[in-house]
């Protein structure tokens, strides 16, 4: 690969640790005013496994990093669909409304990382796993 297409994946890794650090950082603000008990407790550890994931986007290589990116897509998509059954039908006896705190905020960067992950998971299984440019050819060719 050159130069230019490292950087790809790099951009896409980096804009999904930050998405990721995004939508955990909004759990954590929620718990620091005022989301408590239960409800608490599941915003905390959503905060630390987004926190663990974006970490993880960064510093791991290989297939390492594909598994990373595969974990990373599934809990974006888990952490979506729970608010959004939280809004409609409720989840866990816990209904939500479109007025609380940082909702549609949460909506609009969980979308959006669902997205910029689900690209960069499949550039990322796209990618040759030993870094080199492929020919198009098979066996080289001379």
């Amino acid at each position: 690969m050159t130069g230019r297409d490292q950087r790809g994946p790099l951009v896409l890794r980096i804009l999904s640790a930050v998405l990721l650090l995004a939508a955990g950082g909004i759990h954590l603000y929620l718990v620091f005013n005022g989301v408590g008990g239960i409800l608490g407790v599941m915003f905390t550890l959503n905060f630390v496994a987004g926190l663990v994931l974006a970490i993880a986007m960064v510093v791991l290589r290989g297939r390492l990093l594909r598994l990373a990116s595969v974990l990373s897509l599934l809990f974006m998509i888990a952490t979506l669909l729970a608010l959004v059954l939280a809004l409609t039908v409720g989840l866990f006896g816990i209904t939500q409304t479109w007025d609380f705190t940082l909702v549609r905020e949460t909506v609009i960067v969980e979308s959006i990382g669902v997205v910029v992950l689900a690209v960069t998971t499949v550039v990322l299984f796209r990618t040759p796993r030993d870094g080199r440019a492929t020919t198009g050819r098979l066996g080289g060719g001379l």
